[in-house]
């Protein structure tokens, strides 16, 4: 699908993986809307792209937030693209050390955030996204949602984070049989270990010791890599139903 003058939501659009594709979708010249919670960061990037990029602050959670990311994304140009990063992390066993049980609130946020965000950004900018005229092969547009290698090989204290990710992943074909019919296109991305803010604390020693359990190349993902996945999803019509590994041959130990 041609990227050019069409409009595109990015969730989670204020950093990181989605900052990354706000900025390729603006150099194709699409009209982008980010949807974030951290103001200062999306109105920052605003600034540097000019124009064409818009933002609204809100939780991914919130229907009526979301409604008005949407909506403002349909200003000005035909709402086609929908790319979901917006996520969270969060690292505890099963149980604990002294055998003190997960914290169930702590399982239910990042559940909430990770998954049914994603899914209710989904559903909105879906709906929108339908009503838009077909183009060529009778395609009205394109989601990409956002997993991580975690829903396939989730690690020792990753168990919230991958029953996310991994309902991400899961929900991926039957999303795309379900827009089949209004010509809407549903692909997963699914990132290893990527160098963005969630790991930025890490020394580079740390660092160093992730990319060496990488095939090749032989270093850690970047935001760049992830935003090119998206544009190669979006351009290539018969791309569909799928979740891509983006990792560089990575296979995640136990810990």
């Amino acid at each position: 699908m041609e990227i050019t003058g069409h409009a595109a939501l990015v969730s989670g659009g204020a950093s990181g993986l989605g900052a990354a594709t706000v900025r390729e979708l603006a150099a194709k010249r699409a009209v982008v809307t980010i949807f974030d919670q951290d103001e200062s960061k999306a109105a920052a990037l605003v600034d540097e792209l000019g124009p064409s990029v818009s933002y609204v602050v809100g939780d991914v959670g919130d229907p009526q937030a979301v409604s008005r990311a949407v909506e403002q994304a349909s200003t000005g140009a035909v709402l086609r693209i929908n790319v979901n990063c917006a996520g969270i992390g969060w690292a505890k066993r099963t149980i604990g050390k002294e055998g003190e049980p997960h914290d169930l609130e702590a399982f239910k946020k990042v559940v909430s955030v990770n998954l049914i965000g994603t899914f209710n950004v989904m559903r909105l900018a879906a709906a929108a996204i339908s009503k838009a005229d077909p183009l060529g092969e009778a395609e009205r547009g394109v989601i990409i949602n956002t997993a991580s290698v975690a829903a396939f090989e989730g690690q020792i204290g990753q168990v919230a984070y991958s029953a996310s990710k991994g309902g991400v992943a899961g929900m991926t074909l039957p999303a795309a049989r379900d827009l089949s019919v209004a010509g809407i296109r549903v692909n997963t991305i699914a990132p290893g270990i990527m160098d963005t803010p969630l790991i930025g604390f890490l020394s580079e020693e740390s660092r160093k010791a992730l990319a060496d359990g990488v095939l090749f190349p032989k270093r850690l993902g970047t935001p760049q890599d992830y935003a090119g996945l998206v544009i190669a999803i979006i351009e290539t019509p018969y791309l569909n139903g799928e979740t891509i590994r983006l990792d560089g041959g990575l296979r995640m130990a136990p810990r």
